[in-house]
């Protein structure tokens, strides 16, 4: 027996003494050029097991989950109270290790499969460690990329590192974005401009069965609930704009419709599938087409009754300045409605399609910030004059045709202009200080790209948006006032 293994077992047996009133047990390993440390929520150390050949040191932890490690990379077991006190930092690099029961591949985006997840929230959140499931998600970022995105569900609600405690967690790949931060600064501008249900950012490096598989974007599913999209259970609203989940991409699903007025792509995302009854479909469709109705036919005080046209005009903009072109099609464009209250614009979601992404490469390349003068909306969004790709649904620029929303339009870009991109690339800043401390080099390692330098794309994406605001001052100032 190895000095390694023999110091294995008298750990175990050290700890069995121990294991009264502790709270978890932490495994410290060494992999991938740097330690990590997992808590697990066990109850009695007896569970620690070799396997056959002693290569993995295995631990049946809650719900006879099996989670396995090689013998070779352990350093340490010990007893932990879980810590009461946190220095709370949003920005550091979080640790999560994911286990399959079975030990197999995440290769469906419709199947769960049992997992056991623990999180090491590095002395700024709670540890946490529990049983859960895990799929794939996304739509190109799965198909087309090898380094794919994860949905996961624990088994009860938990506040995973700070965040409102929820079963549902989305684990956001990047592979295409090289600095790592594109949703992160619309999310971060989102919270500044106080759009409702914005996204959070935790970055967390993931490794699944055993295996290090790099940096992930942590962030909420969008969905109901507390900490989500806060509406009523019963009579709140949740829409996507989707082209992807829409009537003509998803013909089988039974949540889904055509607008009456613009014959845009809706999908119901709240009420839930199953509670949908046709009458109740046919509800939020005429609940949805008198907003339509409102923006055709372009006044201002009947949409402004019907709609928060304050985050109306703040999604749009934020659209426009990362160049959004999901919003043509459209894709990931949600929208909401809390009982009787007005529809409100978001959660924002899904930008690494913008910031000029090279379309002739998407399946292979990675390439963005070529030109800060391509327009979404154009230089005449009401006439589509300059469009993205010469169109976008008139649901988004109908209402440049009445002077009053195109003078709010324009006071509002006025008010955000000058610090949209200063103030929010600061907190980018924050979250680099913490990415240079090893983990993009690994990240990069894993996952090679080839022909990019980190730095040099950070510094692309930040000089880019700083000529677009530039650009953007003067296409908005020039926005015709009907």
């Amino acid at each position: 027996m190895s000095c390694k293994i023999f110091r294995l077992l008298f750990l175990m047996v050290l700890l069995a003494s121990t294991a009264v009133a502790q709270d978890n047990i932490h495994i410290r390993i060494h992999s991938y050029g740097s330690y990590w440390e997992f808590p697990l929520a066990m109850d009695d150390v007896n569970y620690f097991d070799f396997n056959a050949d002693q290569s993995r040191l295995q631990t049946n932890v809650q719900g006879g989950v099996v989670v396995p490690f090689r013998s070779s990379e352990v350093d340490t077991i010990t007893f932990q109270h879980a810590p009461t006190t946190f220095t709370e930092n949003r920005y550091k690099v979080f640790q999560m290790y994911i286990t399959i029961n079975s030990g197999e591949a995440v290769t469906s985006k419709e199947e769960y499969v049992t997992c056991y997840v623990s999180v090491n929230g590095r002395g700024s959140y709670s540890h946490y460690s529990g049983k859960a499931k895990i799929r794939g998600r996304g739509n190109s970022t799965w198909e087309w990329y090898d380094k794919k995105p994860y949905r996961i569900k624990l088994d009860k609600k938990a506040p995973i590192l700070g965040l409102e405690a929820n079963k549902d967690w989305v684990l956001l790949a990047n592979y295409r974005d090289v600095t790592d931060l594109m949703n992160t600064f619309v999310f971060e501008a989102g919270h500044w401009l106080d759009m409702p249900c914005t996204n959070h950012t935790r970055y967390t490096e993931v490794f699944l069965n055993g295996e290090y598989i790099g940096l992930y974007q942590l962030t909420e599913q969008v969905e109901q609930g507390k900490g989500r999209v806060a509406i009523d259970e019963q009579r709140g609203i949740l829409l996507a704009l989707d082209l992807d989940d829409g009537p003509g991409l998803s013909p089988g699903a039974t949540d889904n419709f055509y607008s009456e007025v613009f014959r845009l792509p809706v999908c119901i995302k709240h009420p839930d599938e199953d509670d949908l009854t046709d009458a109740l479909k046919d509800s939020i469709k005429q609940v949805f087409a008198e907003l339509e109705t409102a923006i055709n036919n372009k006044s201002f005080s009947q949409t402004n009754k019907l709609m928060d046209l304050r985050s109306f005009v703040r999604y749009l903009i934020l659209q426009e300045l990362v160049l959004n072109v999901e919003l043509v099609a459209p894709r990931s464009v949600f929208i909401h409605k809390d009982a009787d209250s007005k529809w409100t614009m978001g959660p924002l979601w899904d930008f690494d399609a913008g910031y000029d992404f090279d379309w002739a490469t998407m399946t292979t390349g990675h390439n963005y910030f070529s030109n800060h003068r391509e327009l979404v909306l154009g230089t005449d969004p009401y006439r589509h004059r300059g469009c993205y790709d010469g169109g976008i649904s008139p649901f988004f620029t109908r209402l440049f045709g009445n002077h009053g929303f195109v003078t709010l339009f324009k006071e509002e870009w006025s008010a955000m202009k000058k610090e949209i991109v200063s103030r929010n690339w600061a907190e980018m800043e924050l979250y680099l200080d913490e990415l240079h401390r090893g983990t993009i080099t690994r990240d990069l390692t894993r996952w090679p790209l080839r022909g990019k330098t980190y730095m040099n794309e950070v510094y692309a994406m930040h000089d880019w948006l700083v000529r677009r605001v530039d650009y953007l001052d003067g296409i908005i100032k020039d926005y015709p006032l009907p």
